[in-house]
């Protein structure tokens, strides 16, 4: 009975394994219609990198030189984990553009690599991000700028967040834009709608009002309690001078 239940389990970790390299964020090929999606891409920038954030996804657009593929990745706790990319673009120095079913596209190991037409041009794709936030290791050098969602903002040490800090920051067309000459660390940004802080007001205010009712409900126990006890004859009361300060008779 125990030898079937270690091969039931070998078999299950197996097909588990399998399915993990053929789906996921392990898979080892990204279909051609993810690659194909229908995007359409701010190519007239003046950074060498631009990120646009929409509520749970990003556009990343990247002006590369010199280098024949773009490794894409994010960097964990258990090290780097390549990126679901999908509606990749390449455009050449000229204008003309290749879509991602025709370029190479692959993960290997930590890393989604683009392999590109050649050196120099633009590549663009799209991936997911955390609501309210995102994060990005820099892959190229060059100033990088990011794009936040419509009415979102940094700047309340508490809801928001900003490394490297202190960048360029603009708004423009209710978007904040945020910029680094040539960051040399990795990119997060963390933010908030307006709205966030007087929900978490609100919350507050709702708390103290409870802990207030508490504590004067609290006290109202105490004081019933007490007048109990004097009902029921439990508390005595003693004379001052049964503990007063005077030495014993004959030491006075």
């Amino acid at each position: 009975m125990n030898r079937r239940l270690v091969l039931a389990t070998v078999l299950v970790g197996a097909v588990a394994l399998t399915a993990g390299c053929s789906f996921g964020p392990f898979a080892d090929d990204i279909s051609d219609e993810e690659l194909d999606e229908d995007a359409e891409y701010d190519w007239e920038t003046n950074s060498t990198v631009t990120i646009r954030i929409e509520d749970s996804e990003y556009q990343a657009v990247y002006d590369v030189s010199d280098q024949s593929k773009l490794s894409v990745y994010q960097s964990g706790f258990s090290g780097n984990e390549p990126v679901n990319v999908r509606a990749v673009q390449y455009r050449y120095p000229n204008g003309t553009f290749v879509n991602g079913s025709e370029l190479d596209v692959s993960k290997d190991g930590g890393e989604t690599v683009i392999e590109l037409p050649q050196e120099n041009g633009t590549v663009a794709y799209t991936a997911d991000t955390r609501p309210k936030e995102f994060g990005t290791p820099v892959l190229v050098e060059g100033p990088h700028e990011v794009v936040l969602p419509p009415n979102h903002q940094t700047g309340n040490f508490i809801f928001s967040h900003v490394s490297p800090s202190n960048p360029e920051k603009r708004s423009v067309d209710d978007r904040v834009h945020l910029r680094w000459d040539d960051p040399d660390q990795n990119i997060f940004v963390r933010y908030y709608l307006e709205r966030d802080i007087y929900i978490f007001g609100g919350l507050v205010a709702i708390l103290g009002v409870v802990m207030i009712g508490g504590l004067i409900y609290y006290l109202r126990q105490i004081r019933e309690l007490e007048a109990q006890r004097k009902e029921l004859g439990l508390d005595v009361e003693t004379e001052d001078d049964e503990f007063d300060d005077e030495p014993p008779p004959g030491m006075r």
